[in-house]
């Protein structure tokens, strides 16, 4: 049986969105059981354009690149020293043509895709609906859940081919129980648990199994921006009492991806201590 250490060895993984946070959490925990990982963002910190590319997409992304809070390279230097392979590659999850490019890179490389996690998101637009900023809400139908779909598309043709191929999509609490003054975030949330179960469907003859992982609050470089107050009640309604880890989330999707899970397909699966729970 093969431990921890080489349960993904000789595979190849996809993370989006993966230059902080919670992609670059799974990115480094894939690589340490043995995967070799392509890292993508949208802000890679050598990228001359980063400063333009955050301003299309927000004030996060604004904040993270101004603060230089990307680690895109650098996340592939450690995998690297790990003795797996690994690179950083711009990709705009929006925009299918160049997903599709960087996909077809992807397989010139390493002749194979087996692991694709869909952690791009954005998670910066609060309003309650009368005052929803129109433009912000289809930014976020944009990446949130039509991103996740370019990225799937474009790598069924190969793991059909494979017959075999893990895919991940970053859910949320919000996409089950709802965010008040978050009907973007939530809807894009929700609306990836429904597609993750019609992609299950579809792949489950391929030999494709595709999952979501639905985190609660994870102590993530955005979330400790946030509200102290606002977070203070959220970690309070949490059965744990705690945020989560980066890790927390990345163990998961390990898990999910290797053959240990290799009949768990179309599950939502809550890493969440317990805020879905009735606390009191």
């Amino acid at each position: 049986m093969s431990s921890w250490n080489d349960l993904l060895k000789g595979k190849v993984a996809v993370v989006t969105g993966a230059s902080r946070g919670l992609g670059r959490a799974d990115a480094l925990a894939l690589a340490e059981a043995g995967a070799d990982v392509v890292i993508t963002d949208i802000l890679i910190e050598s990228d001359e354009s980063s400063e333009e590319e955050a301003e299309r997409f927000g004030p996060i992304a604004q904040v993270m690149q101004s603060t230089k809070v990307m680690y895109a390279d650098q996340t592939a230097k450690e995998i690297q020293a790990m003795g797996r392979q690994s690179f950083s590659m711009k990709m705009d999850v929006t925009d299918r043509e160049q997903v599709q490019e960087v996909f077809e890179k992807i397989i010139d490389e390493f002749g194979k895709i087996d692991i694709l996690v869909n952690n791009a998101g954005t998670l910066d637009h609060v309003s309650q609906i009368e005052n929803q900023n129109d433009d912000f809400w289809e930014r976020d139908l944009n990446v949130n859940l039509t991103g996740a779909y370019n990225c799937t598309k474009a790598v069924w043709p190969y793991m059909k081919e494979q017959g075999d191929g893990r895919i991940i999509n970053m859910s949320s609490v919000a996409g089950t129980l709802g965010g008040f003054g978050q009907a973007s975030y939530s809807a894009t949330k929700g609306g990836l648990l429904s597609f993750t179960k019609s992609m299950a469907l579809e792949g489950a003859r391929h030999g494709i199994n595709v999952n979501a992982i639905v985190p609660g609050i994870i102590s993530t470089e955005a979330f400790n921006m946030g509200n102290q107050k606002m977070n203070e009640r959220m970690i309070n309604r949490t059965a744990l009492k705690k945020p989560g880890e980066p890790e927390d989330i990345a163990n998961a999707i390990t898990f999910l991806v290797s053959d240990k899970a290799k009949y768990i397909t179309g599950v939502g699966l809550n890493v969440s201590g317990g805020i879905e729970l009735f606390t009191y």
